[in-house]
C-alpha cells in the first residue's frame, strides 16, 4: 500500500478531517490532499509527526515488511556466524598443531640431551677361550650408563648369552664371562684407546 493510501486510511479510521490533520502536522489542507492522492509524499519530519498522531511506527506508516527485513538480517547474521565459526576452527587447529610441534620438539630435545649426557662412548672387547677355541665379542657403549650403541662378534657368544635382551654392556660382559668360566674357559676384556662419538 502506498503512503498516500495509508494516510487516507488512518485519517478516516481516526475520524480526522484533512483540515484537522493539516493543522496537527503543520501543513496546508491541499498538502494532505496531494499526499492522499499520491502526487507528493511527506518528508521525514512530517512522516515522524504523522506516526505520532496515528500512534504507529514509521515502518507501519510506509508499509515496510519488517518480517522480510528481519529474515534477511537473521540470514546475514547466520552466514557471518558460520564464517566466524570456520575461522575459529582453523585457528584452533593451527594452535593445536603448534602445541603438538612444541611438545614433539621438547621431547626430541630431552632425548638428545639425555643421549649427550650419558658420557663418553667407549669400546670394549671380550675375548674368550673355551675348549681350545677362541671367541670374541665387541661393544660400543656409553661409559656412564653402559647403554649399548653397537655390538657384534661371534655368533656363539651372542647365542649363548642372548645379548639382544641386554641393553647394558657391563651386564652383557659379565654374563659372557660367567658363562665361559662355568664351562672351564677363560675370558679377557680389553678397552680401545678412545672411541669417537
Amino acid at each position: 500500500m502506498e503512503i498516500g493510501n495509508k494516510i487516507l486510511e488512518l485519517r478516516k479510521k481516526n475520524n480526522i478531517t484533512q483540515e484537522e490533520l493539516a493543522d496537527k502536522v503543520g501543513v496546508s489542507r491541499q498538502t494532505i490532499s496531494k499526499w492522499e492522492l499520491g502526487e507528493t509524499a511527506p518528508d521525514l519530519k512530517q512522516a515522524k509527526e504523522l506516526s505520532k498522531i496515528f500512534n504507529i511506527s514509521l515502518d507501519e506508516l510506509v508499509d515496510n515488511d519488517l518480517k522480510e527485513v528481519l529474515t534477511e538480517k537473521v540470514s546475514n547474521t547466520e552466514q557471518l556466524a558460520g564464517l566466524i565459526l570456520k575461522i575459529l576452527k582453523f585457528i584452533g587447529i593451527a594452535i593445536l598443531a603448534f602445541i603438538i610441534l612444541i611438545i614433539v620438539s621438547f621431547i626430541a630435545l630431552v632425548v638428545v640431551r639425555k643421549n649427550k649426557s650419558e658420557g663418553r662412548i667407549v669400546e670394549k672387547s671380550i675375548v674368550c677361550t673355551l675348549h681350545d677355541e677362541e671367541y670374541s665379542y665387541g661393544f660400543r657403549f656409553y661409559e656412564e650408563t653402559g647403554n649399548i650403541t653397537e655390538a657384534g662378534g661371534d655368533a656363539y657368544l651372542a647365542n649363548i648369552t642372548d645379548l639382544d635382551k641386554y641393553g647394558d654392556a657391563y651386564v652383557a660382559i659379565d654374563k659372557i664371562d660367567a658363562y665361559i668360566k662355568d664351562r672351564g674357559g677363560s675370558c679377557e676384556v680389553t678397552e680401545a684407546e678412545e672411541a669417537k662419538e
